[in-house]
């Protein structure tokens, strides 16, 4: 087993139970890609086992803090059974989750996502890549039923000095499946829609949403960013009498438009419109119109803290432009899911949007990923999506 040394002080993370290291902390020590490698500190005391990524600023990703673990087939296996068994023990539909969510499920950089009988693996790390044959196996020993689809082509395979890889690990046929959300019928294309096929992370901001419209009797929307029509959908099934979704690819257009008649909707409640959302809500605001709510669900503005500025920017002009759609007493909805944009950042730029506008408004309540996408206390950066649930007064 080969040993990574850290420099003097640079343990405190992981005695804090945190699971990165960065090449910096690194005195002495190498090893392959994704190799399970013996963390120490300066003087020697053993401080986790973690698997060694040489391309990757995050140069170490923790297994085990336990002294006495082996890093082994048996070990995925039991973090598989024990991701899984959590959601089972929190009522979750299987059908429609993420069963394993990287760091806070204990496997670093791996990400599985089920859809109906199609679970789809997305490995984001040296780590999992190595381990990917292991889990793999271990899936389909404990999910037979299942068939098992790769979609790891994000941009982090690049830091991680991994090739895009994408198709059929177990099983194959159509990628096209139908899942049930909040009892609303959608098709997912595991091997073209975003992420790994969906947004699942916003399951329960959608039904929340829902109540709202229903609850409120709000008969306008205005859903921007819309995708497939999650949350218009939602809006239609709370009640709204008139739903505009604004998103600049037409065939995810298309798909909400099908999402509509296949849940039994009326087409004339829901128009579509494929544009720019910016200009959009540019002109929208130039016509004078008016909404009762709005969701703005944009995709990451910010991949990196380099672009965290930029994308504060983007973030604020936006919600500067909703505030101007809504009359006192509208619903927005607002989200970010750029993981460099903290909690408190993004409320301060939600707030400058809101001064901007000559607007006030207050915080109803704060939505985050759903119960199958866990947050480890010591791992922050988990937190991805932040939603504020916003009435202006």
């Amino acid at each position: 087993m080969k040993t990574i040394r850290l420099h003097p002080g640079k343990e405190r993370s992981l005695l804090r139970r945190h699971p990165w290291v960065f090449a910096s902390s690194i005195a002495k020590g190498s090893a392959d890609s994704g190799e399970t490698v013996r963390v120490e500190s300066h003087d020697g005391q053993f401080l986790a086992w973690a698997a060694f990524s040489p391309a990757s600023q995050i140069r170490l990703r923790v297994w085990s803090f336990e002294p006495t673990q082996r890093i082994d087939a048996s070990f995925f296996t039991e973090r598989l059974r024990t991701a899984i068994a959590r959601r089972q023990a929190l009522g979750l539909d299987l059908s429609a989750c993420r069963l394993v969510h990287g760091e806070s499920d204990g496997l670093p950089g791996c990400i599985l996502d089920r859809y109906a009988d199609i679970v789809v693996l997305q490995a984001g790390s040296a780590a999992i890549e190595r381990w990917k044959p292991v889990l793999v196996g271990a899936l389909h020993t404990l999910m037979p039923e299942v068939r098992l689809y790769e979609r790891s082509d994000a941009a982090l395979r690049e830091r991680e000095g991994l090739p895009p890889a994408t198709g059929w690990l177990h099983g194959a046929g159509d990628t096209q499946v139908e899942i049930v959300e909040n009892g609303l019928r959608l098709q997912v294309d595991v091997a073209s829609g975003h992420k790994t096929g969906f947004y699942l992370d916003q399951r329960d901001a959608r039904s929340r949403f829902a109540e709202v419209v229903r609850a409120h009797k709000l008969q306008r929307v205005l859903n921007c960013f819309s995708y497939t029509g999650g949350f218009t959908l939602a809006a239609l099934a709370g009640g709204a009498q008139q739903v505009i979704s604004v998103d600049s690819s037409a065939p995810a257009l298309a798909l909400a438009a099908q999402h509509v008649a296949r849940n039994g909707f009326d087409a004339a409640r829901a128009t579509f419109l494929d544009a720019d959302v910016n200009a959009a809500l540019r002109r929208l605001r130039d016509e004078g119109a008016q909404f009762d709510a709005i969701v703005l669900d944009p995709p990451k503005f910010a991949s990196n803290p380099q672009q965290v500025e930029r994308a504060a920017r983007a973030y604020k002009d936006i919600n500067r432009l909703a505030f101007h759609l809504l009359p006192p007493g509208g619903w927005l909805f607002t989200f970010s899911c750029s993981g460099g944009v903290s909690a408190d950042l993004f409320q301060k730029i939600v707030a400058g949007a809101a001064l901007d506008a000559g607007a006030d408004a207050q915080i109803v309540a704060r939505t985050g990923a759903g119960l199958d996408h866990p947050l480890s206390l010591h791992f922050p950066e988990g937190e991805y999506l932040k939603g504020l649930l916003l009435r202006k007064n």
